[in-house]
């Protein structure tokens, strides 16, 4: 008996050292590709930051840029996901607000993590190799001069993005069109994806100033208000945004016009509609939201500004949490990124996190829809009422918030940002106006007008009308 409980207890020694070692092997092998991740990254990033310094002519070149840039946002969101992990030395759950659960990596999580980190190198370096004709014929392509207004774009380390849209539409612009009609370049693209800001951009463009005499900008509704008699026989851009469709038979007499201008002139078309692609004379550009790896990059440099993100390990996985529920939404990843910003304490991060996931699911309730998509409908109504101090113990009422692409007059009403009422320090009024500015030209103003109201005002949630429904039918 006590050679068998000898051999037992030297067996289960043996798989516990082996156990011990195999973790402590992956950990240090999990480290050691964080720092290769990490370090090839950096050459990534100086080769993209390089190629938005040139003017890239070929389809090609463009195309390559693109890949290359985003397989850098892939690795910036696995580093981002696993050396935070790695500098705190455990895993905290950002789920479980306020009190978050510690616990160390088991096997699979550790063998999952260094799989994922392995995987992501191993492309990366492969995207890296193809990528040397691409360094090569890069520099040979002429360097942009930066105005003043690209450089206030990297301030707080923000980099604006779309390099490769951007580049296609300078590239048409400047293209010197044999024909006298004007060329038309439809931009189309979802609600509030950065498609003005796009174009806001290109026209502040020296290359762009320079080469057209005049850069006008319109709305659909002011299509046959404008005078071209100041601009015969001079090379125009306009701009012009359509919200709605537009007939064959009005788009024929604008365009008409606008061929009165001079030799060279072009159209830019901005819309959300896909059917006003039919009056581009050139392929359109397609404006698509930014993928999740994009957006999570953005918010974090927004969020951190100057500051070291590994510096602040836990901050940084609240950051990754935050960007992930914004599903893309680029206003709060504005607004909420300047306020985290002003104040890197893990305690309000977690709690501007925990006010945000219930006032999600307060809309998801009510209204069946994330407030993203609440907010890209002009005069939706959206929940907010867990942001107000006060609605902690007053729940008898609920702030709606309804949104407007337009200034508008707030008829003497208290103002507000949004950056005074996400964190939940405020006893919220009756009655007030929020306002928002986008930090970058055109400057888009979003207005609300908020008022606290009854429940029994609000509309049933998506699920109380299923059931009314089906015992309707019953019936």
């Amino acid at each position: 008996m006590d050679v068998v409980i000898s051999a037992v207890a030297s067996e289960l020694v043996c798989r516990l050292i082996s156990f011990v070692s195999k973790k402590y092997s992956s950990q240090t092998h999990l480290k050691e590709n964080l720092e290769k991740l990490q370090h090839l990254l950096l050459r990534v990033h100086s080769i993209v930051e390089e190629a938005e310094g040139r003017h890239i002519l070929k389809p090609s070149m463009l195309q390559q840029l693109k890949t290359l840039t985003e397989a850098m946002f892939r690795g910036y969101d696995v580093l981002d996901t696993y050396m935070p992990l790695e500098k705190i030395g455990e895993i905290e759950e950002v789920s479980g607000w306020p009190f978050p659960i510690t616990r160390r990596p088991n096997m699979a999580e550790m063998t999952r993590a260094c799989s994922q980190v392995e995987s992501t190198l191993e492309n990366l370096e492969t995207t890296v190799t193809n990528m040397t004709e691409f360094v090569v014929l890069l520099s040979g392509c002429k360097r942009m001069f930066r105005s003043p207004y690209s450089g206030y774009l990297y301030i707080d380390n923000f980099m604006f993005g779309r390099q490769v849209e951007k580049q296609q539409v300078i590239n048409i612009l400047l293209h010197h069109s044999p024909f006298r009609a004007p060329t038309v370049l439809p931009i189309i693209g979802g609600c509030r994806v950065g498609k003005k800001t796009l174009v806001g951009n290109i026209c502040a463009h020296d290359r762009i100033r320079s080469y057209y005499s005049s850069i006008l900008h319109f709305s659909g509704d002011d299509i046959q208000k404008i005078n071209y008699e100041n601009f015969k026989r001079v090379r125009t851009l306009v701009t012009i945004e359509f919200i709605s469709d537009v007939s064959d038979k009005e788009w024929l007499k604008f365009y008409r016009l606008v061929a009165l201008t001079g030799k060279g002139s072009k159209v830019i078309i901005i819309s959300r509609l896909k059917k006003l692609i039919r009056f581009g004379t050139v392929n359109p550009i397609q404006i698509n939201s930014l993928s999740q790896e994009e957006y999570s990059y953005l918010f974090k440099v927004l969020a951190f500004g100057s500051a070291n993100p590994m510096e602040y390990p836990r901050l940084a996985l609240v950051g990754k949490e935050l960007a992930t529920v914004f599903q893309g939404s680029l206003i709060m990843l504005n607004v909420y990124a300047s306020v985290l910003r002003n104040n890197l304490n893990i305690s309000f991060w977690t709690r501007v996190l925990q006010l945000f996931r219930v006032m999600m699911h307060k809309n998801l309730t009510i209204f069946g829809e994330h407030p993203k998509t609440l907010l890209e409908k002009d005069g939706s109504a959206v929940d907010i009422t867990g942001f107000s101090l006060s609605s902690l113990s007053n729940t008898w009422f609920r702030l709606m918030l309804l949104t407007a692409q337009k200034d508008a007059s707030g008829g003497g009403l208290p103002q507000m940002s949004f950056g005074d009422i996400i964190a939940g320090s405020k006893i919220l009024p009756a009655k007030f106006q929020l306002v928002w500015e986008s930090r970058l030209p055109p400057h888009t103003v979003i207005c609300a007008n908020c008022t606290a109201e009854m429940p029994s005002k609000l509309p049933p949630s998506p699920m109380k009308k299923r059931l009314k429904l089906c015992t309707s039918s019953s019936l």
